[in-house]
């Protein structure tokens, strides 16, 4: 998951922070996965990496509670890669552009597109994400 642009993740519904601990690793092909976000906790957004040679990404959260409890979901962002020049003295960077979103319902309530264009600007949340409150 070499990359320069990230796509953020803003939490929504009556879960504003992550009252326990989110693990995010990303499918690198080849039965290969990666950790890019560890023990995340506290946070209203998150942000992560996308690939910029793949059409489509990967992800698998899980989610610990307090009091032991594990949740588990897989999310796939479906995407294009459109190469971006600054300069002829620059590598290209790849901004994408994303086409549709899916995931499991273990521990996610709903995860929607907000903003499509990925680019050097992650302020926007590309994604809201609702989490079911029985893994508080």
């Amino acid at each position: 998951m070499n990359s320069r642009v990230y796509s953020t993740y803003k939490l929504q519904g009556d879960i504003k922070k992550l009252q326990d601990t989110l693990t995010v690793s990303a499918d690198l092909g080849n039965g290969i996965d990666s950790i890019i976000l560890n023990k995340a906790i506290g946070v209203d957004s998150f942000q992560l990496p996308m690939s910029y040679a793949n059409n489509s990404d990967t992800f698998y959260f899980l989610y610990a509670n307090k009091n032991g409890k594990l949740g588990r979901d897989t999310i796939v962002v479906e995407k294009s890669n459109l190469p971006h020049f600054e300069s002829v003295d620059c590598n290209a960077v790849v901004f994408h552009v994303i086409k549709s979103v899916r995931f499991t319902t273990h521990m996610i309530d709903s995860l929607s597109i907000n903003n499509a264009n990925v680019t050097y600007d992650a302020t926007p949340s590309h994604f809201h994400i609702t989490f079911k409150d029985r893994y508080q």
